[in-house]
């Protein structure tokens, strides 16, 4: 601790604030607010690492001083793209969580008040102390943002302070094994500790210079924090577990202003909850330690099966692919995969359909020896299809190989577009949900294709998910990824500014994914690719964990100085209108 940290905490921080109305948390322009002066102050002590972002879409607009034509047409192109967001302090990747408040389009308004008053730049964990101590002794409302690579809308707040984390980037490799903190215990493997802000490529590209590889997510800008503390799906998840499943040790800041490494032997109530339990909850990641394994070599195969658009039976068509792949992910087999009832066809030629329907993805296998391994248990597969439906279904299946997971990735990494005005809505499906009954599976699907004419299943489950063993014995994640194969998930776009089509869309995600509700009852969905309105989102979100979360919540943080929704505790506040948050009378 420097000596000005030591002189300015007890005036910066500890002066009791006269009159403060605790039933809402401070807010730009009310009698609570920081002055000038409280916000200089803290940007002395932070050593000028307080920043006061301008609206990333202000270029374009002519009542802000960063008007330029040339910058306006550059921000406009790259908005579509994640890197933009993940480098600019508060933007996000959905339009509708600050609230559309400067779009780069000059058709529309351009204001601040849908973004954080002030960001932190974090590169140590002072800095990220410095802020909650702030936060929670000026009620201010605290969020953290590394990316903003968000499906959920958790990363951005109205006058809020954000901590920005995309800037813990420390990589570190451990060969061989790792020795907790004060602790006897001594894991055997190799591992990697990874600053809280590093990125999935950061990751990967890293970590196979030493030909290792850690479980990780599908996007080159996915942050760890997040992903992690939502439990984490990849690629590699059937084979060994989910990314929260890997977890060693982390270092964090509580909400009361700790800076604490936990681990198995301690702390471990928080090790629990911050595995699984949701970010920006119960303490704020600097770093984290995780298992790494020995790169595979994956064989991959990119399969197509359609029918025409006009065939009656092409639900019966998808459900019954759909429902293969459990069996597949027995024999190692993981992937993407994208179903449609009508798309274009992409080779369209003469007698050949308009519009097709049917399933395309890319399906991989690690370290198997047999290069026709896909293709054989695929084979099986399309005989029944030839089967039911002679001469009515194409079916190919592209065979590849690379000699490593980032040679395969560097291929396959989403490219989603970011800058979308968009809600999804997903679903873990178990085995029983897959296979027990194709008719119901059917007709979910025909309701499930509704929203935006098709759905994703992510085939990222499997052995290695339902027979992991975590450190500490287990993770707080939803317990239903551990009888899950497939993570489905659909979107449904609106207009923005209209609150009666975001409505509409929210209302038409929760009706015509009912039936997948009801498939899968148990099982919920994934908190970091979900509706955020779900019904009973608590449940759907941490099973029979919620219970034991909110009572960890209610001890580490019984000021709620971390708040977010839809996250663990946060029933008792409510955002107003004006973007204040209050709680709940």
């Amino acid at each position: 601790m420097t000596p000005l940290y030591s002189i300015i905490i007890p005036t910066l921080f500890l002066l009791p604030s006269a009159l403060a109305d605790h039933s809402c948390k401070a807010y730009p322009g009310t009698s609570d607010w920081p002055s000038h002066k409280t916000w200089s102050r803290l940007n002395s002590t932070l050593s000028g690492h307080l920043l006061a972002p301008t609206p990333p879409g202000s270029a374009c607009h002519k009542n802000w001083p960063e008007y330029n034509k040339d910058t306006c047409s550059n921000v406009a192109a790259a908005w579509k793209h994640y890197e933009f967001h993940t480098e600019n302090p508060v933007s996000v990747i959905y339009d509708q969580y600050p609230n559309w408040t400067c779009l780069p389009d000059a058709d529309y308004p351009c204001g601040d008040a849908g973004y954080p008053a002030y960001v932190i730049n974090a590169t140590k964990a002072e800095h990220v102390q410095i802020g909650v101590d702030f936060a929670r002794k000026h009620n201010i409302r605290l969020i953290v943002k590394n990316t903003g690579h968000d499906y959920m809308g958790r990363s951005v707040a109205p006058g809020s302070l954000s901590l920005w984390t995309h800037h813990l980037k420390n990589l570190t490799y451990h060969k061989g094994y790792f020795t907790l903190y004060n602790s006897k215990t001594t894991i055997y493997g190799d591992a990697v500790t990874a600053g809280a802000g590093s990125q999935m490529y950061d990751l990967y590209t890293y970590l196979d210079k030493y030909k290792r590889v850690v479980v990780g997510g599908g996007g080159k800008s996915v942050g760890l924090g997040g992903y992690v503390t939502g439990g984490g799906h990849s690629l590699l998840s059937p084979k060994f577990g989910l990314a929260v499943d890997q977890v060693l040790q982390m270092t964090i800041v509580t909400p009361g202003g700790k800076i604490l490494t936990i681990n198995e032997n301690n702390h471990q109530d928080l090790f629990w909850a911050m595995r699984g339990g949701g970010g920006s909850t119960f303490g704020v990641i600097v770093s984290m330690t995780l298992k790494v394994y020995k790169t595979p070599k994956i064989s991959a195969s990119i399969l197509t099966v359609g029918t025409s658009s006009e065939t009656p039976f092409k639900y019966d068509l998808l459900a019954y692919v759909l429902s293969q792949f459990p069996s597949l992910a027995d024999a190692g087999l993981s992937g993407y995969a994208s179903l449609s009832p009508r798309v274009a066809n992409p080779s369209p030629g003469p007698g050949a359909p308009k519009d097709v329907a049917g399933i395309s993805g890319i399906f991989a296998a690690q370290d198997v020896q047999d290069p026709n391994y896909i293709h054989k248990l695929l084979q099986p597969l399309n005989e029944t299809l030839q089967k039911r439906w002679p001469g009515l279904v194409q079916f190919t299946a592209t065979p590849e190989t690379y000699s490593s997971f980032l040679k395969w990735y560097d291929v396959y990494f989403d490219q989603g577009t970011a800058g979308d005005t968009n809600y999804i809505v997903s679903r873990l499906l178990t085995k029983d949900s897959l296979e027990k009954d194709e008719s119901k599976l059917s007709h979910a699907l025909e309701e499930g294709c509704v929203p935006s004419g098709g759905m994703i299943a992510h085939l990222v489950s499997g052995k290695g998910v339902h027979n992991a063993k975590p450190r500490g014995g287990s993770v707080s994640v939803n317990p239903g990824w551990r009888d899950t194969y497939v993570h489905a998930l659909a979107g449904h776009a609106f207009e923005p500014f209209n609150r009666t089509s975001e409505t509409q869309a929210v209302q038409s995600l929760i009706k015509t994914w009912q039936p997948f509700r009801e498939l899968s009852p148990k099982a919920g969905a994934y908190i970091n690719e979900a509706l955020p309105f779900e019904p009973d989102w608590q449940h759907t979100f941490w099973g029979d964990n919620y219970e034991r979360l909110l009572s960890i919540k209610k001890a580490v943080d019984p000021d709620d100085v971390l708040w977010c929704f839809p996250c663990v505790g946060s029933e008792n506040w409510k955002q107003k209108g004006n973007g204040r948050l209050c709680k709940v009378a």
